[in-house]
């Protein structure tokens, strides 16, 4: 039988020529849309220069159009003494040498100009702060090389862990999990690539989720049920399936208490998930009949139910299969249908909207265009849309304007602080 063989590494061309690594001044113009600062070079091509701000004259090295600072020659009045000391090295952050004032109003101007590219010019609140005490869940890089192990974030355009000690834009309860990373990622049969380890804070102790290997035999179940004891985690998993439960990983959501699965979709942080929530109740204040598209575990329709009953929907049969549970079981609330449905393939359509007072969609990064075509073709009054992309938000709002709503208010909150995302909550009427 003949064997495997790996395929051959793909070769250069005998004529290959690396490209050339220039050294420049160059002023940056102004501040582009993932953080780093712009500059025209002499051929009018642009390049783009990470930790930089526009009215800044620097020294850099170059290849092609990417490039990083050498000296600042002249700074902006807007910088900053970053907060973390790994900011430049780390490759988790991208503003932290901003001013409060700049940095808001570059945020807020990226839902600006996401929605302008489509021709739509609403009022856009400003920015709110929805940091709070930090971010709730983090996945680090883990690996074990010989006897060394680092956990961490990559480092800056680099695929070398940056071994951290600390991280200041996580929540407290957070400080413990890069030891444990490091303690896992001591423990576990790791191959070429890094573990993935994602943490997050609920109310019974760090929920662990281990991507990236599979346990194997009794003596590292042993182990790792050691170091889930020693931390106190609540539940540790691989890819999603629990290996070890100490405690039912919950959250609370208003009255409501619900079991987390594994892995599962929250907001970066509580302060942004209550700012998301307390928007979309003001909106929709006063609707009998709600449904709630994307609804993940509920963090909205568990809200509105305290006032309206609610039709909900998602993919994920966890998610609904959590958001079942826990409605079930809450005390003081209208009635919550839950039903796992592909909104992608087989979006709520008109007939079935027509029924309900308002909706509300809160769809992944890629957005919602198939439902937001039935939605434009629904004869419902109100709809509020949360969003963590203006982009594809934009190309949804374009939708249903085009389909006879007003956009009548966009509000960006900043959940993910120092980082080019932005979220926002918006409102649409029927005109």
């Amino acid at each position: 039988m003949a064997r495997n063989r790996r395929p051959r590494r793909k070769t250069r061309p005998q004529n290959y020529t690396a490209p050339e690594k220039i050294q420049e001044t160059v002023e940056i113009t102004e501040l582009g849309r993932r953080g780093d600062g712009i500059a025209t070079l002499a051929d009018d091509e642009t390049c783009f220069v990470p930790y930089t701000l526009a009215g800044e004259t620097v020294d850099i090295e170059r290849i092609g159009n990417r490039s990083q600072i050498v000296t600042i020659k002249t700074a902006s009045a807007d910088r900053i003494e970053p907060p973390c000391p790994h900011f430049g090295i780390c490759g988790g952050c991208a503003l932290q040498h901003v001013s409060p004032a700049l940095y808001q109003s570059w945020k807020r101007g990226i839902v600006e100009t996401a929605l302008s590219h489509k021709g739509l010019t609403p009022e856009i609140d400003p920015l709110i702060d929805g940091h709070g005490e930090g971010r709730r869940r983090v996945t680090f890089h883990a690996k074990r090389e010989k006897n060394e192990v680092s956990a961490g974030f990559m480092k800056a355009r680099s695929h070398r862990i940056l071994d951290l000690d600390a991280c200041p834009i996580l929540e407290s309860k957070l400080a413990p999990s890069l030891e444990i990373a490091r303690a896992l990622a001591a423990l576990v049969p790791t191959r070429s690539k890094p573990l993935d380890i994602q943490f997050t804070v609920t109310n019974n102790g760090l929920d662990c989720n281990i991507l990236g290997s599979a346990i194997e035999g009794a003596k590292i179940f042993t182990e790792i049920t050691a170091l889930a004891n020693e931390h106190d985690l609540a539940r540790v998993a691989f890819d999603s399936e629990t290996i070890i439960e100490r405690h039912p990983p919950s959250l609370s959501i208003g009255e409501t208490k619900l079991n987390l699965p594994p892995a599962c979709f929250l907001q970066a942080t509580q302060a942004g998930e209550e700012i998301l929530a307390n928007l979309v109740l003001e909106h929709l204040e006063g609707a009998a009949k709600i449904t709630d598209l994307f609804c993940g575990v509920g963090p909205f329709a568990l809200r509105l139910a305290e006032f309206a009953a609610i039709y909900a929907a998602d993919n994920d049969a966890a998610s609904i299969a959590t958001l079942t549970h826990a409605a079930n079981n809450a005390q003081n609330i209208k009635p919550i249908e839950a039903v796992e449905r592909d909104l992608f393939e087989m979006p709520v359509m008109p007939a079935e909207l027509n029924k309900f007072d308002a909706v509300l969609f809160d769809p992944p990064r890629a957005g919602a265009k198939a439902q937001a075509e039935q939605l434009a073709a629904s004869s419902v009054k109100m709809i509020v849309a949360v969003s963590c992309d203006p982009a594809s938000f934009a190309r949804d709002a374009a939708t249903l304007v085009e389909g006879g709503y007003d956009l009548k208010c966009v509000t960006p909150v900043d959940q993910f602080k120092y980082s080019a995302h932005v979220e926002l909550v918006a409102l649409f009427e029927r005109g």
